[in-house]
């Protein structure tokens, strides 16, 4: 099997490239820390050719962990007899940057005897603007195949596979380009004047990007973008995913109504209504939102937005110990918290990943979403204004989603000045990518993967729970009476410990089951309601919560344990692989555990006063 390996710098649209190469779906983004393992895949035109991706990397002279790991990488593949060729991805509207990584890459392969491919990408923009770039008088100076292409477009493509394909591009060994022995400084040099001799003529793409960070990033108006760019983010959640919540709830209704009716055993048809159509069923009601979410933050990281989030986001998060690089796995964590945590590898700064750690299971994962919407549409009105663009349960789920960010920035904060500092810091270094129309495709792509990834990943879990779940509700007595089976005796053995916050036991039981992943708290409460009426099993979850007269003070204190209360096991074992610390995940369980449950208490005793 023949290997070529794919490097590249941060934002040179690496990882989209590698996608239509191998036809994968590795994660796509506009901002660097995205690629944080090395991927690999088989070519779709070529598929005796394996493609290897590394992370992307500014230099072969490492100044962070994840280039260290890509640096070492690199060269110790250059070794591998299988490795036939090198693709150094090149960003050909920012040419003096790429091409003093490009001429380090070559000059490390020249060592080894292998060939390089220099791929020019974003052709497709150089051509909208008809700017023009000289490819054939770059690739005569440095003696090896310039090729231009769009990752985006797939321009250039048959042209690099041609290239892979020749059996006398293998064989041959690579070309003396004469910098085998020049040291960096003199290349930073040479790769200045290459740029200026064959790189585009004329600023306009630079112009274009000044007068958007001219608003974006101005001291008022950029912070009040940011503002309501992350309202909209969080709004969208409900507005835009509602149509298909309704669908995907008649649907439900209308299968259940075809299908429990034809099963001829009582108890089968009992397990089927009630686990399946009301327990899972009401955790799928919610997976239009997941969808929703990753489609937003997906066009805010392609746009070229979110690295000017974060460049607005360093100067308060430094008042909490972090740093700038802290928002995007933050903000990653929004979505999930294991791909967060993968991010943060980015984070130069050993303490400063350290806080970053501390701070992603407090912000509002997607697992978290469905409970939060559940209580939100139990207790909040739908009242809209402005065509849905405002409304009271988007600003409730603004200001659930903000408790737990700020909670997060609180705890780094404290800790930041309690312990000592025994790291130099690196300087804060961030690259402003250009403004891009996002990639509609990939983008609809990975929002679909990453909620058919929620629903493979959490559906087997809430699955699980929900069958033992109505095992122990429905026996002894066959589902008559549920305070009376197994999992109301359970549940009212616990209930002691959930009675300050005006929680009864079922509601305990669903609190003890979402350690296990937040969501299955909605899959369990269906189940359980499901079994208390069924003959009315698929009433919508929010109205047999209504209904059970829960109080709105107890809603508050649940949405506030679960903005607080460590994420789910899978989570925590990541974070323990991540940090190389089991101590510091279960001091964080534990302390973000009586944290929440404190929280809790004090928020059902305030409310229950003021109402």
């Amino acid at each position: 099997m023949r290997k070529v390996i794919l490097i590249g710098s941060p934002n040179s649209g690496k990882s989209l490239l590698f996608n239509r190469l191998t036809g994968m779906h590795q994660k796509v983004a506009n901002f660097p820390g995205i690629t944080v393992d090395m991927a690999s895949g088989p070519m779709q035109s070529l598929p005796d050719v394996t493609i290897v991706d590394y992370p992307g990397t500014y230099s072969l002279q490492p100044i962070s962990g994840e280039e260290e790991v890509a640096v070492e990488h690199f060269k110790h593949a250059l070794d591998d007899p299988q490795v036939v060729h090198v693709l150094c991805l090149i960003d050909a509207t920012r040419l003096e940057k790429s091409v003093y990584f490009m001429l380090q890459v070559i000059r490390e392969c020249e060592s080894h005897g292998k060939r390089v491919v220099v791929l020019a990408n974003m052709m497709d923009i150089l051509k909208k603007h008809q700017i023009s770039i000289d490819l054939e008088g770059l690739a005569r100076e440095i003696k090896a195949p310039v090729i231009g292409i769009s990752a985006r477009t797939g321009i250039g493509f048959n042209d690099l596979v041609e290239s892979l394909n020749s059996d006398i591009n293998l064989d041959e060994k690579s070309v003396d380009s004469g910098i085998a022995e020049v040291p960096d400084a003199f290349l930073r040099g040479t790769a200045h004047q290459l740029a200026r001799r064959y790189g585009p003529k004329g600023d306009i793409l630079i112009k274009s990007q000044t007068r958007l960070d001219d608003f974006f990033l101005h001291s008022v108006f950029g912070g009040i973008s940011f503002f309501v760019i992350m309202y909209l983010l969080f709004q969208s959640i409900f507005t835009l995913a509602a149509p298909a919540m309704e669908g995907v709830e008649s649907a439900l209704g209308w299968v259940s109504d075809w299908v429990v009716p034809a099963i001829g055993s009582q108890m089968a048809r009992d397990f089927t209504a009630d686990a399946l159509f009301s327990g899972i069923g009401a955790f799928l009601v919610f997976v239009p939102q997941i969808f929703v979410l990753t489609f937003v933050i997906g066009i805010l990281e392609d746009s070229g937005y979110m690295a000017r989030a974060a460049l607005i986001c360093h100067k308060p998060l430094r008042v909490f110990g972090l740093t700038g690089k802290s928002f995007i796995p933050m903000l990653s964590g929004v979505a999930c918290a294991i791909p967060a945590i993968y991010a943060a590898r980015s984070i130069d700064s050993p303490r400063k990943r350290l806080l970053t750690y501390m701070a992603i299971p407090l912000m509002p994962c997607s697992a978290r979403l469905p409970v939060y919407t559940l209580l939100i549409a139990a207790f909040i009105p739908q009242v809209t204004a402005f065509g849905g663009l405002l409304g009271m349960q988007g600003l409730a789920m603004f200001a659930i989603y903000f408790f737990g960010m700020a909670s997060g920035l609180v705890v780094t904060g404290l800790v930041s000045r309690m312990s000592e500092d025994h790291y130099a810091d690196l300087p804060f270094v961030l690259e402003m990518p250009p403004y891009r129309i996002p990639a509609w495709q990939p983008l609809i792509r990975n929002s679909w993967n990453r909620s058919k990834h929620f629903v493979t990943k959490a559906g087997k879990i809430i699955f699980a729970v929900t069958v033992v779940v109505w095992i122990l509700g429905y026996f002894p007595n066959f589902g008559q009476d549920l305070a009376a089976s197994w999992l109301g005796y359970l549940g009212l053995w616990i209930e002691p410990l959930f009675a300050p916050l005006g929680l009864d036991w079922r509601y305990g039981v669903a609190v003890l089951t979402s350690f296990l992943a937040r969501e299955v708290f909605v899959g369990t409460l269906g189940t359980m309601f499901g079994i208390e009426g069924a003959e009315e099993n698929m009433v919508p979850l929010v109205a047999q919560i209504q209904a059970s007269g829960l109080s709105i003070a107890s809603g508050l204190a649940l949405l506030v344990f679960f903005a607080i209360a460590l994420m789910c096991v899978s989570t925590m074992a990541i974070m323990a692989r991540e940090s190389e610390s089991n101590t510091l995940t279960l001091k964080l369980f534990a302390a973000y555990g009586l944290a929440a449950y404190g929280l809790a208490v004090l928020t059902y005793n305030v409310a229950t006063l003021f109402s």
